[in-house]
């Protein structure tokens, strides 16, 4: 399984779409194979479920993320676990190999004002 977490500054992005780097994060056997940071290409619709697919990731978790990513990651085959606080991406992994993370499944931001802002509730 390969797991994608949205990073920015070291820590577990807030919003999927916008982060600067993913850490993808092999696993096998409930333990950690390989890590790496990974630059997305740039932000447009779409783009990054396809990307995630073809690097193979079978999971995302992520702060904040819209509906139409999560629908989109969904239909290429990605789990979403969504509504994680910012902090080490590490210890997200542990967490969630150990059962441990609590999230959400779904979309956690209602809407997106492309440069005008962004409007989330996380």
């Amino acid at each position: 399984m390969k797991v994608a977490i949205p990073v920015e500054n070291g820590l577990l992005c807030s919003h999927f779409g916008h982060a600067p780097q993913f850490a993808i994060v092999e696993i096998e056997q409930n333990n950690v194979k390989a890590s790496s940071l990974k630059t997305p290409p740039p932000h447009e619709p779409g783009v990054l479920p396809r990307w995630l697919k073809e690097l193979g990731v079978s999971h995302v978790i992520c702060g904040g993320i819209g509906a139409r990513a999560v629908e989109l990651l969904n239909q290429a085959g990605i789990a979403v676990t969504a509504g994680i606080s910012p902090q080490d991406p590490a210890k997200v992994v542990e967490a969630f190999l150990s059962g441990g993370l609590t999230g959400m499944s779904g979309p956690t931001c209602s809407g997106h004002e492309h440069g005008h802002g962004h409007s989330c509730a996380h």
